[in-house]
This record gives structure tokens, sequence and C-alpha cells, in this order.
């Protein structure tokens, strides 16, 4: 006859398959890998609208299919003269300030900071409320962006995260 005590140190030693749940060390790395890269790919892209020459480039197609004209017919106008200096203002400053929502999710992704789930929580829903509105914003104002497939991954690391905060202990 075995005592609940040997059956226990058995089991313990062989271990029992699907009973052992995600390590607390995995789940944060879980948790905050996506959104690292998140924010440093925020940094990325805010860096480069800053520092293109013409940054309104870097999504020719979806622009001009937005203003249903090119830009060199747009530009040509006269009274368009200092069009292109006014968006590479407007672009720089929305570099700015996407290079800045990265350094503050890069900033804040800190093992001590999800300690406290709450804060996690509160991380997740802010990620999750932009990656989220900026899909939908874009399928609607530039459907034919090649930004849509990065909003896909972003989505995508934005659920990985979501699933190992449901597993942060």
């Amino acid at each position: 006859m075995i005592s609940s005590v040997g059956l226990e140190h058995y089991l313990d030693r062989v271990g029992v398959t699907g009973s052992n749940p995600v390590s607390p060390t995995m789940a944060k790395k879980i948790f905050l890998t996506p959104i690292v890269t998140l924010g440093i790919i925020f940094i990325i892209l805010g860096l480069r609208w800053m520092l293109v020459d013409e940054p309104w480039m870097l999504d020719k197609v979806a622009n001009e299919e937005r203003l249903n004209m090119t830009f060199d017919k747009l530009f040509n106008e006269e009274i368009n003269e200092t069009l292109p200096g006014y968006l590479k203002q407007i672009y720089r400053f929305f570099g700015l300030w996407v290079s800045i929502i990265g350094l503050f999710i890069v900033s804040l992704a800190k093992t001590k900071f999800i300690e406290n789930k709450a804060f996690a929580r509160n991380l997740l829903i802010c990620i999750g409320i932009m990656v989220i509105s900026a899909q939908i914003m874009a399928y609607f104002l530039i459907p034919s962006s090649p930004f849509i497939y990065l909003g896909w991954g972003s989505i995508l690391m934005f659920l990985v995260s979501l699933w190992g905060y449901r597993k942060l202990s």
C-alpha cells in the first residue's frame, strides 16, 4: 500500500502532463516581449517620418488614392506651392509623437511595473485601444496602405501579450 506522501513524491518526480502552469518568468516574457517589440517599432516608424525628406511618399499609393490625384499634380498647382513644407512639418510632429509613444511603451514595459497586475492591465488596455483603433482607421482612410499589414502584426503581438497577461500570477 502506498501512502499519499509516497504518491505525491512519485507524481512530483515523474511529472504529470498538463498539470504545470506556465511559469511566472515565462508568463512575464510572453507579456513583455511583444509590448517591447511594439514600442521599438513605433520608435523606428516615428524616426522615419521625422527624418525622411518627403515622408508622405512612404505611403505614396495609399495617400494618392485618398487624395484622388498624384502628388506631382497636387504640388504643381500654384496655390499649393508651400504644401510640401507644410506636409513635412505635420509628418515631423506626427513622427515625434509616434516615437514618444514608443518610448513610453518601452520604458513602462518593465518587470517591476508589471508585477502590479492593475498596472499591467492598464498598459495592455491602452496599447489594445491604440492598435485596434489605428487598424480600423487605416481600413477606412487608407485601405491600400502597406501599413495595414503592420497593423495586423501589431494586433497579433497585442493578443500574445493579452494571453501572457492572463497567465501572470
